[in-house]
């Protein structure tokens, strides 16, 4: 992502808590920065980490600097992780108190895989006022193809829970389509074909359905993560009193996956997962 910024034009100094990542941009001419509070003074902060957690502890120093000299007004922090919409809420409240309200929050998580992220494809679903948002849409567009402010702060983290519950399980699903034709004697990779032709054609099954069928759980993206975002959908749905029966399901399929040790894994290891799970159903 920060390689598609320098593409585009943009100037992009960077923190990274692996070193060979930092080492890495540089060569493609970005700038290295020693921490997180050394960006206290760019107009545009943005934040990849896995979770809010992650955030709020590479954050500490910057917000500290700014409690002590508050950054020029207008100044964005753009968290696109995959976030709680209630926490990164929470969050914007604590950046606006230490930046003497001149510096606000917008959601922009992404969604697209390590793939959309390489090729600048990725969809990016914001939560900020107009405003905010058309001051950085050029940002996103460097860095995404389908950009769309879906409302305020967290407006953005609930359309990529909703995003999380359909991938979710629909992996899922076609994990459990797939174990049940070979224990039946079909070929998982020809149902896969025909699905593709028909109803339960979907972006899932074109980019998960040949890994599920191959078996092939070499991360491109850890597995774990997925149990994570369905809670967040857990989150949402009861501030608002909507009923979730899948992403119910999901997170308890997601939560057995993380206990049998198969978090680190792709997210097609929830096929793994089910045929453990066929195994003790055939026991019992």
């Amino acid at each position: 992502m920060a390689a598609n910024l320098l593409k585009a034009g943009w100037e992009v100094t960077a923190w990274n808590r692996s070193a060979g990542a930092v080492a890495e941009l540089r060569q493609l001419g970005g700038k290295p920065s020693e921490t997180v509070a050394a960006l206290r003074d760019q107009p545009v902060i943005v934040f990849m980490l896995p979770d809010l957690s992650y955030i709020e502890e590479s954050a500490s120093g910057l917000l500290d600097e700014w409690r002590s000299l508050a950054p020029a007004p207008g100044t964005a922090v753009v968290v696109m992780s995959s976030v709680s919409p209630t926490g990164v809420q929470e969050f914007a409240r604590t950046v606006h108190s230490a930046s003497g309200g001149n510096a606000v929050v917008v959601d922009a998580p992404v969604s697209g895989g390590t793939t959309g992220a390489q090729d600048g494809t990725l969809a990016i679903m914001a939560g900020a006022s107009e405003e905010v948002f058309q001051r950085l849409l050029p940002l996103f567009e460097a860095m995404g193809t389908t950009v769309r402010r879906m409302g305020a702060l967290g407006a953005g983290s609930l359309a990529k829970a909703c995003n999380q519950l359909i991938v979710g399980t629909t992996t899922a699903a076609l994990a459990e389509a797939a174990e049940l034709a070979e224990r039946s004697g079909m070929d998982a990779a020809a149902l896969f074909e025909v699905l593709a032709g028909g109803l339960a054609a979907s972006r899932v099954l074109e980019i998960v359905g040949p890994r599920l069928a191959a078996k092939d759980y070499v991360p491109t993206g850890p597995a774990k993560f997925m149990h994570k975002d369905l809670k967040f959908v857990l989150e949402s749905a009861e501030a608002v009193g909507a009923a979730v029966p899948m992403a119910s399901a999901g997170v308890e399929l997601y939560r057995e996956l993380i206990d049998q040790g198969l978090g680190e894994k792709d997210l097609a290891v929830v096929r793994q997962a089910i045929a453990n799970l066929s195994g003790t159903y055939a026991a019992s």
